[in-house]
């Protein structure tokens, strides 16, 4: 999920995820897996299976795992259709929420979704209600310790990157969806691997969010989050780091 930080939803999801590390590796796969399928098995050649690995290998899956995917997926061997489908609405104190899936079952998908946003206190809109007020684009994510907030500065603008935040959590690097393989490529040449490199949505105008609706609203993300078919889920909200703690213990 994606709020006004990428390192305030870490806060909140790593232990998580580390936690279901099977889940998230199943959600890798299926992309490495639609990846595949939309080009050449060769990640020179095909962008989207390229984002695919370093999504996989930024969440430490094993490249034997990676490699039976995406020769399953090149062989034929899986004739699984997936749908991508994005879904749209708002959660409690009017947080837009955009969710992203991989389905093999619109309608057992849409009926889960939709689910989810009534269980707590949302709805769904119709596609484009909520997407106006993010902006798409590449995020590649690094550590603290990986270099300085001027290095990263430095080589992130040289390589065509829209925007360097650094903190003591670590490094946020934005760019546009177009330059996101050469941005993510020069990074990783002179920095190593990223923590996470993914394409996704930025909120132009976080909404703030207390601490009653935040612990509706992350129950909500979570049960998203936890749905096999969504691939990922961002949202405009902006909670306090005392509060996102307390809720996250």
């Amino acid at each position: 999920m994606a709020g006004h930080s990428k390192f305030k939803n870490i806060m909140h999801r790593k232990g998580r995820q580390d936690a279901k590390r099977g889940k998230v590796f199943s959600k890798l796969i299926r992309e490495l897996t639609v990846a595949t399928k939309s080009g050449l098995p060769d990640p020179d050649m095909n962008p989207r299976l390229r984002t695919a690995i370093a999504a996989a290998r930024a969440a430490n899956m094993p490249s034997d795992t990676m490699n039976r995917a995406i020769k399953k997926a090149s062989g034929g061997d899986d004739d699984t259709h997936y749908e991508e489908i994005r879904y749209e609405g708002y959660g409690p104190g009017g947080v837009a929420v955009i969710v992203e899936v991989l389905t093999d079952n619109r309608n057992r998908t849409a009926s889960e979704v939709r689910a989810a946003f009534t269980k707590y206190g949302g709805n769904l809109g119709e596609n484009g209600s909520v997407s106006f007020m993010f902006e798409r684009v590449g995020l590649i994510v690094y550590g603290a310790d990986a270099a300085s907030a001027d290095d990263m500065f430095e080589v992130a603008l040289e390589a065509g990157a829209s925007d360097v935040e650094s903190s003591d959590a670590g490094h946020e690097v934005t760019c546009k969806p177009d330059d996101f393989s050469a941005v993510r490529d020069a990074l990783e040449a002179r920095f190593g691997n990223a923590e996470d490199t993914r394409l996704d949505w930025k909120p132009q105008n976080p909404v703030a969010v207390d601490e009653d609706a935040a612990g509706i609203l992350l129950k909500l993300l979570d049960a998203l989050d936890d749905n096999d078919d969504v691939q990922r889920v961002a949202a405009n909200f902006d909670v306090a780091d005392d509060v996102l703690e307390r809720l996250s213990a």
